[in-house]
This record gives C-alpha cells, structure tokens and sequence, in this order.
C-alpha cells in the first residue's frame, strides 16, 4: 500500500515570510491573493493518493524532497561557450525567452524577429506597469486553484513572462520559451515556480514552443510551472510543449487556455523526462465556433512515472476538440490518462473525438486509462476510446520476413507508433529533435 503523503511545508513557509518582506512593492491585490493561496497549500498541503485525481500518482517524493524555492535570480553555466546552443530550436533563435530555475534571464533571450507591437517581458514587469497591470490581474484573479500545487505556484512565483500578440498580427517565427532546470549538488534542490500568461488579441496568429530542460542527466530539481492562455475572437495559436527534463527531477505543469469565438487552438505535448511528471490541462470554450487539437505523446521507461489529465469544456454551440494522446512504455514505467469532454447543457452541434492508445513494450509497465465524457446536450457528435497493446506479431512477422532483425523490426514498428503524433508539430527543426530522441531511446543507429 503506497504511503500516506506527510506535509512538509516548513521550507515554503520560510520562503514564503521570505518572499513577503522582499515584495513590498507589490500591488496589494497580489498581496492578498499570495496569502490566501498560500493558506489553500497549507490546509490542503500536497494532492493525497486518496484524491479521486491523484489515486494513481503518489507525489510522496516531492513533498518529502526537502526544495529549496528560487526566490532571487541567479545566473547559469550554461551561458559560457554558448552552452544553450543545443536547447535552442534554429527558427526561434531571435525570438527566444530563456528562463532559470524559472527566473527569465533577459541578457540570455533575444526578441530580434518580434515586430515592436509584440510585448514580451516579465510578470513582475507587468505587475509594475499602469498599462498592464489590470490585464494580469484579470487572469490570475480568474483562476481558482484546483491543488495544492497549483496554490503553491501563485504563492511564490517571483518571475515569469507576459506575452501580447496584438490584435491583427500574424507572427512568422515560433517564439520559444527555455526553461532551464539547473539543481545544486552542495544545497538542497531548487524548486521553480514559473508563471506564463499569454495574451493572444482578436485575429492574431503565433506559434509558441514551450521547453523544459536540463544540462545534467541526473539533477535534482523541482518544476512546478503554470501557464495561461487566453485567446481572444479569431486568435489562432499553435502550442508546442516539450517536456524534457532530467530524469532525477520532478515536473508538475497546469496549462490553462480560453478560447473565443471562432478562435483556433492546437496543443502537442511531448513527455520524454522526469522520475515523476505531471501535466493538467484545462481547455474552456466558451464561445460558438472554437475549435481545439489537445494531442500528446508519452514515452517513458525504467521507473518513470508520466501523468496527464485533460478536462475540455464544451461551454457553447458549434464548437470542435479532437484529441489523439500516445503512450510508449517501457521498463517499469507506469503512465496514467484521464480525459474528460464536457458537453453541457445548450452546447448544441458540439463534435468532440478523444483517443488514447498505449503500447507496452515490457510486461512489467503498466497504464491506468480513463477516457470520459460527459454529456447534456442531444444534438452532438462525440466519441472517445483507449486501447493498450503490445506490438502487432503480424507486423513484425511481416518485417522478419523480409530480412529486417527482430529487434529492428519491433524498433521500427514502435517508431512509426509515435510518429503519428510527432508529425502534427508545425516547426522542422522540433520533428527533427524528436525523431532522433525517439530513435535513441529504441537505440537505432541511423545510417546516412
């Protein structure tokens, strides 16, 4: 039987009491808003396997990981002999947002491709600012945190970023945002908590690539990041999230996104990393003719453990979500899904499809998938399904057959699995990365 989670929140108290003393500066609304979601994390503490949503996920290793919250920034090795070359993908080289430890770097980013009109700068920044204060408000006000994680994050971000597409602007280079994750031998493990709000205006149109990532294979670390998207009428963005962080840390993500009327969402996810991650995502439309694409793909192996929540509300008429989520599995790896589509009540014409298939390359991995709909409206279009296999026998008979050695027959069946989603990413430089990690994991040696 898994363990009972023990709260331990006297390091974020700390740095909490911390924190206050340093942002007197703050709006007085923050101010509040900080104390009462710190007191949510205190009487909630950590999400306990108990909880209908984490029953398959036991975050005992977090709470009990004694982190250290980054409260100051600091700076990263990675800065000498061009170090964040090999992070950074070769479309977004001038229009990149590098943060540590979820602290933005501004010396380390470059906004060369961005038009003036594009505003890009940090959270706190926006706090400051007459301009755009009310806009940031609006949205961390809106949200009532879901967990005790979440609450933690609104109660000690320190940095983050505030991205304004203009209304009509169309924004040719995908806009990266690096997340590096850096953990220190000599102290305890940071834990980062960054914040992205994303403003996309009437009719504007951008790509946005969100990664996470580590120069150690081994670092210990905590990620526990929160990003929001709002779009407004017409607004197409195309969300790319890859989640490769080192496979000693811990990554735990909320990605809200809110769409308006007849605007265009579409979201991959890639999780290659961490000992345990987690990913909530929270998609509401709730005006007529949106449309969104929630896909995603898992590949995990040796103890890892992935988790991916999805809720899409269907809130209006005439609105469409697709979503296809892949997961390979290898080692003792465990990996949950749990998607739900909401239809509610008026929601009429809604066409909404969700799938999820699982392929099991060891008998020790193991999958919990739950895809769920929930339906009050009679004039609609909606499936889901979930399928957990092993590689087709037929197929891989079929390879043998023609000369091909078993184990790069199993190999390529496997790649070819994952490439369904992989294809779906609208940047080369990323299709790239991901087929050559791909491959690596399977261990094929590709030949010029």
């Amino acid at each position: 039987m898994a363990p009972e989670l023990v709260k331990e929140t006297n390091s974020y108290e700390t740095a909490f009491r911390q924190a206050q003393g340093r942002s007197t500066d703050e709006p007085a609304w923050l101010q509040s808003l900080r104390e009462t979601s710190f007191d949510q994390f205190e009487r909630a503490g950590f999400p306990n396997i108990k909880e209908e949503e984490w029953k398959y996920t036991n975050v005992t290793p977090i709470a009990k990981g004694n982190f250290a919250p980054v409260l100051v920034r600091n700076g990263t090795a990675l800065a000498k002999d061009d170090g964040l070359a090999s992070f950074i993908y070769e479309e977004s080289r001038q229009s990149r947002l590098v943060f540590v430890n979820g602290m933005l770097q501004q010396e380390l980013s470059s906004l060369a491709a961005l038009s003036d009109d594009v505003v890009a700068m940090d959270l706190r920044a926006a706090l400051a600012s007459s301009q755009y204060e009310a806009i940031v408000r609006q949205h961390l006000e809106h949200h009532a945190e879901k967990n005790g994680f979440a609450a933690l994050n609104t109660a000690l971000f320190t940095s983050g970023l505030f991205l304004k597409i203009p209304r009509g602007i169309s924004i040719d280079a995908p806009i990266q945002l690096l997340f590096i994750g850096e953990g220190l031998d000599e102290i305890a493990p940071p834990a980062a908590f960054p914040r992205v709000l994303i403003v996309a205006e009437e009719n504007s149109a951008a790509t946005i690539i969100e990664s996470y990532v580590s120069p150690k294979d081994r670092s210990v670390y905590l990620t526990n990041a929160i990003v929001d998207l709002s779009l407004e009428d017409g607004a197409r963005l195309q969300h790319c999230k890859i989640q490769r962080e080192s496979m000693g840390a811990f990554h735990v993500a909320t990605t809200r996104a809110e769409l308006g009327a007849n605007s265009s969402y579409h979201t991959t996810t890639i999780n290659f990393g961490a000992a345990i991650s987690r990913h909530d995502i929270d998609v509401q439309m709730d005006h007529e003719g949106a449309e969104c694409a929630v896909d995603g793909l898992y590949m995990v192996d040796g103890s890892q453990h992935t988790d991916t929540h999805s809720v899409i509300d269907h809130r209006q008429p005439h609105c469409t979500s697709h979503q296809l989520y892949k997961g390979i599995l290898d080692g003792k790896s465990r990996a949950v899904f749990n998607g739900k589509v909401f239809v509610r009540h008026g929601a009429q014409q809604t066409d909404a499809h969700q799938t999820n298939k699982n392929l099991l390359l060891s008998t020790d991995a193991r999958v919990d998938t739950k895809p769920q709909l929930e339906i009050f409206a009679d004039d609609v279009k909606c499936t889901h399904g979930a399928a957990v296999g092993q590689i087709d026998e037929e197929e891989r008979f079929y390879l043998e057959s023609r000369g091909i050695n078993p184990t790069l027959a199993r190999n390529m069946l496997t790649y070819g699995f994952a490439e369904e989603v992989i294809e779906k990413i609208g940047v080369e430089s990323i299709r790239r990365e991901l087929d050559e990690a791909v491959l690596n994991r399977l261990q094929i040696l590709l030949q010029a």
